[in-house]
């Protein structure tokens, strides 16, 4: 590697920033993610979720049913500068029936922050998400939302974050008051007290008065008994809390945690400020040939991410790929592992939501949309010099069925090739009848939205009207060793065998109790709760690869 190169991609790594927000629905996500672009120079004036006609929707909620009912149900991608650095944020879903999406997000990320409801705590789902970042180690910011509402205390939620996750905890800022008399926050690092001014909506940033610890015109700024109670808190945390440690934080054993209101912008600038200099660099990530650092000359990079149609006009279908190492430049040539074929990678795009602009160059740490042929699958690892394959991405083990019906013969085309993109995509998992004469896909799905977004989208993006026959089912298990297995089983009682798109063997039970009786009666079975996967390939005959026996959700 010539020093020219090796210089700029040290320089590159050095200013980039990578990270996935998680949290519990409701606890205010979208609004927050307005607000960091809103800091980031990238927005002008930020979106309230639940917005009205008159004013505009989130940045992040592109798709239209989103904006119709104020969640988050696809994952998207936010490029922005901030200071000196280049911010990729990986939006994810909250709807807890899109967890799937967020763990494929989350295997692209190198750090997320956990979002917390001041009022609730730790809720299911960030429960969840945090077991999924605790599988990779990756460091978790924790942001204390809505302090401009009735909230507990600011040490009991510390406590239980430390108590139910078990993680250190670190207050990097501490908020004055909560509710009504939220003033703002206490930031550690330079011992010096934000006091903010309101803005409607928090559209726009909140303009801040700073005032160092012990100056006397708090006074006037502040009324005593929260100034008082300030000082006790404070007197507290520094007494027993452990000191700031960036190896824990790095390593996933200490989360520094923020307090603020992300709706009325207090706390969101000092986060972001403090995020730049805690939070991990892209790194290492593990591959079939070891673990390859981000400054490896040769660029490689794995498929996170297929959306289709987010540009309705041209019926686009988009890559999502992180860069994981070398330097991206466009209309570059490089080898697709899974199939061995080369693609030449033209027109990369730079994403903002449903915004693209074209770009030149990306390095570690980035995110790119590709333009997707049909050639790209999730997990698939594209590379320039020596082959190596990261590692694949699972499915999660679906909760609902359903057969999927179109009315309408002389749609069978539109409705074919809709299955097929969506499929692609992850929008849902797709399996079909061991029996040949019932052709209609089985729906399968970790929760019921999903099946609302498919239908949705196959309607407004496909112009086909569906039907949905629920199947008594809630259990899904893959066979290991495939049909053989199965076959040498012999006869099983209480499920049924249907085949993923794959043509590989999964049985469906109707509970829980139906699966341990099967477990029971054929200990040789080997069953899992994921799909296998080989560094991202999608295997093309009936036979399984692998033994993964990850169990999650």
């Amino acid at each position: 590697m010539s020093t020219e190169l090796e210089a700029e991609l040290l320089n590159a790594v050095e200013h980039r920033r990578n990270f996935a927000i998680i949290s519990h629905p409701d606890a205010g996500k979208t609004t927050l993610t307005e607000k960091l672009l809103l800091y980031g120079g990238a927005i002008h004036e930020a979106g309230a979720v639940k917005a009205r006609r008159a004013q505009r929707k989130a940045t992040s909620d592109w798709m239209e049913m989103e904006q119709q009912r104020g969640i988050s149900i696809t994952s998207t991608v936010l490029q922005f500068a901030y200071e000196d650095c280049q911010i990729n944020l990986l939006d994810t879903p909250g709807h807890q029936d899109f967890s799937e999406d967020t763990y494929r997000t989350l295997a692209a990320a190198d750090n997320a922050v956990m979002l917390i409801d001041a009022a609730k705590g730790l809720e299911p789902q960030t429960r969840k998400l945090f077991e999924v970042c605790k599988m990779r180690s990756l460091p978790i910011f924790t942001f204390v939302n809505k302090l401009d509402r009735p909230a507990r205390e600011p040490l009991e939620l510390l406590d239980e974050i430390e108590q139910e996750l078990g993680l250190q905890t670190y207050g990097v800022n501490w908020p004055i008051g909560m509710g009504d008399r939220f003033k703002g926050v206490f930031d550690r690092r330079e011992q010096q007290i934000h006091l903010f001014e309101r803005i409607a909506h928090g559209s726009r940033e909140a303009k801040n008065t700073v005032v160092n610890l012990g100056d006397p015109q708090i006074e006037q700024l502040l009324e005593q008994d929260l100034y008082y109670q300030l000082k006790e808190e404070l007197e507290i945390i520094d007494g027993v809390g452990p000191e700031l440690d960036l190896e824990l934080i790095h390593s996933g054993q200490m989360t520094p945690v923020f307090f603020g209101s992300a709706m009325t912008n207090f706390g969101v600038q000092l986060f972001l400020d403090a995020f730049l200099d805690y939070a991990m660099k892209p790194e290492s990530r593990k591959s079939t040939v070891g673990e390859i650092p981000p400054t490896y000359p040769d660029f490689s990079g794995f498929v996170f991410k297929l959306q289709a149609n987010m540009d309705p006009k041209h019926r686009d279908r988009v890559a999502f790929v992180r860069v994981c190492t070398g330097k991206f430049e466009k209309d570059m040539t490089v080898s697709h592992a899974r199939t061995g074929k080369t693609v030449r990678l033209s027109r990369p795009q730079k994403l903002f939501a449903q915004d693209r602009e074209s770009i030149d160059v990306a390095y570690a740490g980035d995110v790119i949309g590709l333009n997707n042929p049909g050639v790209f699958a999730i997990g698939d690892t594209i590379y320039n010099g020596k082959k190596l394959e990261y590692e694949g991405i699972p499915c999660f083990s679906p909760e609902l069925f359903a057969y999927l019906k179109n009315p309408n013969p002389s749609k069978f085309k539109q409705f074919q090739k809709g299955v097929k993109e969506l499929r692609e995509e992850g929008a849902v998992q797709i399996m079909y009848s061991v029996d040949e004469s019932k052709r209609d896909p089985i729906l399968a799905a970790v929760g019921q939205l999903q099946f609302e977004v498919v239908q949705f989208r196959l309607r407004n993006e496909y112009g086909v009207e569906t039907r949905l026959d629920m199947l008594p089912y809630s259990v899904a298990r893959w066979v290991a060793g495939g049909w053989e297995a199965l076959e040498k089983a012999g006869r099983l009682f209480n499920t049924v065998t249907v085949k993923d798109n794959w043509g590989r063997p999964v049985l469906l039970f109707k509970n829980q109790w139906n699966l341990q009786q099967v477990a029971e009666d054929h200990p040789e079975l080997d069953l899992n709760s994921s799909a296998p996967v080989v560094s991202g390939s999608e295997p093309k005959s009936t036979k399984t690869s692998g033994n993964v026996r990850a169990s999650l959700f």
